[in-house]
């Protein structure tokens, strides 16, 4: 079973994340599922009706705008990294937890390491899939890495010198 760090701790993953082919033919009814983009627009009512937790995850290249009028339909939302170098859902995150004021999981997944978190969280990421070659013990270190901040971000509105002055 694979371990997530969430809300700082680390825990063992409960949902289940489909593919991106992924069908509903043999799907469980009760199971807690991330389903792909493109399975949420093909069956949106059938997965809505089912009694099971529901997320979505979104590649690099999938605006939430496309599902902005439909997140209370959510429980999580996990924005895919396809590779460590691509930033892409970091605005996604900020845009949700901002613009949106989705107040759900948001869950970094894909080619997610260490070096990312500290800034994803600041984001507006909550939850972390790390790697399956990384260890979540050693991860968790990397949100001790800075005692303050200077710029605004999603989790400290202020900057710096607002806070001090």
């Amino acid at each position: 079973m694979q371990r997530i760090i969430k809300d700082g701790r680390i825990i063992d993953e409960t949902w289940h994340t489909l593919a991106k082919d992924a069908t509903l033919e043999g799907m469980s009814n009760c199971d807690d599922l991330i389903v792909p983009l493109a399975l949420w627009r093909d069956h949106a009512h059938a997965l809505k009706a089912r009694d099971g937790g529901l997320g979505v995850w979104l590649d690099a290249d999938e605006e939430i705008e496309e599902i902005a009028d439909q997140l209370e339909h959510f429980q999580v939302i996990a924005l895919n990294f396809p590779a460590f170098t691509d930033g892409r859902h970091s605005s996604t995150a900020y845009l949700l937890r901002q613009r949106y004021g989705y107040q759900g999981e948001v869950r970094a997944i894909g080619d997610v390491l260490r070096d990312q978190l500290f800034a994803l969280r600041r984001c507006g990421f909550d939850a972390f899939a790390l790697r399956e070659d990384r260890d979540p013990e050693d991860a968790l270190k990397a949100f001790d890495d800075f005692a303050e901040v200077y710029q605004a971000s999603s989790d400290q509105p202020l900057p710096l010198f607002r806070r001090r002055a």
